[in-house]
């Protein structure tokens, strides 16, 4: 969710500004954990679903391509020969074992973690003698070792940093694959990115970044380092915290646009501290990188269930309806495919499950009563209503009622409940609740004459018959 929301930022910034949204898959770390083919899928996914689709990646392909770094990998390694020859970079022959002692005895002695710059002290001409022989070697920056690198940051300001704590990081490893340093700079000024948008946890690479801007003589891009996204313990977010995932997230059943209205509030401002839903096009009309805040963003899940209610409530019926087909077909409440009266059946459910309902996943829950017929009451049921004086004769009274027709408005519920209360000398709250759970067996759920109306006389009649049942089980004496 936090590579989705700075996607977010940087589609906003483009289309704002009648820019290119430019998306390059970055494989260089072929670490199995960090790589897997379906992570692309879940990528090009999570894009199309929020609605982001960019104009240039490996899909489509664009102007700059190819938007692969691992098809890129000879434009990495001839930048790295340049730098070198300028005396910016240096070939490293230090093994891993070596390596893995001197952080060793640097952890033993208390000193900051970083390259000793042995290899920095051998001449030109040395290394380039045991280049071409064949031994195995890396190439780093060669950081200035006084002074300070300055860059500026549309969020930070004007920022710098000591050189001296700035390491020798490897720019191109010996297996001839760069480091994310080198690749991602040389694939920004190739591409022509005016604007890198990224994590604040990103801000001490930067003084690495800009020195290879200045060695290759390339202008820099505009930074921008967006807040960290926090869990509601403000310890970075985690799985502990709950789905962090964009698929996990769709599984749920959040809606696109409810996922884009709160990823973009998670450390941007619109200036309207009262309103925290906007459509696309008021945040497209708002948005900017001056409305970035520092401050650290907290992924609140109460107020994201909250906002997709928000948007679940405001869609479109048939949207609705298709939205929680797939999911009533997953419950087993309807067929695969569905007959034209169980489509027609999820339109007229659909609306009437909203008030309640955050996420699509909860769609099976509240809508089952609609489509199956109750095994039984529930404890409160039973206890509140069906097991009351004249709960029997508010049954008999609505089955007697029951038009004879194949339906039943709305309007014509609230009239057969009315009569139901004028004959019996009744408020109409007990017969309402009473019939509620007599042909839902709960007590909660939409409106009575809703439920009455989509049910319709013939289930109806149906499911009061069988409550009556209920009723002369709770009321006869023990044997």
């Amino acid at each position: 969710m936090g590579n989705l929301r700075t996607a977010v930022f940087a589609w906003l910034l483009a289309r704002a500004n009648g820019g290119q949204f430019v998306v390059r898959l970055e494989d260089t770390d072929r670490d199995p954990e960090r790589y897997r083919p379906e992570f692309i899928a879940d990528i090009e996914e999570s894009l199309r679903f929020l609605g982001l689709e960019p104009d240039e990646w490996w899909v489509t392909g664009g102007p700059y391509g190819p938007y692969v770094q691992s098809e890129r990998l000879a434009l990495y390694q001839e930048t790295a020969r340049r730098l070198v020859a300028g005396a910016s970079a240096y070939r490293c022959f230090c093994t891993a074992e070596r390596l893995a002692q001197m952080r060793q005895t640097q952890q033993e002695r208390g000193l900051p973690p970083g390259y000793d710059r042995r290899c920095r002290r051998l001449s030109p001409g040395e290394a380039a003698q045991r280049a071409d022989a064949g031994e195995a070697h890396t190439v780093r920056l060669a950081v200035p070792l006084e002074g300070r690198t300055a860059c500026s940051d549309a969020v930070y300001g004007d920022i710098s940093f000591e050189n001296r704590t700035v390491d020798d990081q490897v720019l191109l490893k010996s297996s001839g694959w760069p480091t994310y340093h080198l690749a991602v700079v040389v694939d920004d000024h190739e591409m022509a990115i005016t604007h890198v948008i990224r994590g604040e946890d990103w801000m001490p690479s930067t003084p690495k970044q800009v020195l290879l801007y200045q060695a290759l003589g390339w202008e820099q891009p505009v930074w921008a380092h967006v807040p960290l996204i926090l869990g509601p313990d403000r310890k970075k977010l985690a799985k502990r915290h709950g789905a962090t995932q964009f698929v996990e997230m769709a599984r749920e059943g959040y809606l696109p646009e409810a996922i884009l209205n709160f990823l973009v509030l998670l450390g941007w401002s619109a200036g309207d501290e009262n309103r925290e839903v906007f459509s696309r096009a008021e945040i497209l009309e708002r948005f900017g990188l001056r409305g970035i805040s520092r401050n650290p963003a907290i992924f609140d899940y109460e107020k994201l269930r909250w906002m997709n209610g928000e948007y679940i409530r405001s869609c479109p019926t048939d949207r609705l309806a298709e939205l929680c087909l797939p999911r009533l077909q997953g419950a087993g409440l309807v067929g695969r495919p569905p007959s034209e009266a169980e489509v027609e059946l999820v339109r007229q459910v659909a609306p009437l499950i909203t008030d309640r309902m955050k996420l699509l996943a909860e769609a099976p829950a509240l809508a089952e009563m609609f489509f199956r017929d109750p095994e039984g009451p529930d404890d409160r049921a039973r206890r509140k209503w069906l097991s009351a004086p004249g709960a029997a004769r508010i049954v008999q009274e609505a089955l007697s009622a029951l038009p004879g027709g194949g339906a039943m408005s709305i309007g014509e519920a609230e009239a057969m409940v009315n009569r139901i209360a004028a004959s019996m000398g009744i408020d109409r709250a007990p017969v309402i609740h009473t019939l509620r759970a007599a042909s839902t067996g709960r007590t909660v759920g939409p409106g009575l004459y809703e439920i009455l109306s989509v049910l319709g006389p013939a289930r109806l009649r149906r499911r009061l018959a069988r409550a009556m049942e209920w009723i002369s089980a709770d009321s006869a004496p023990p044997a």
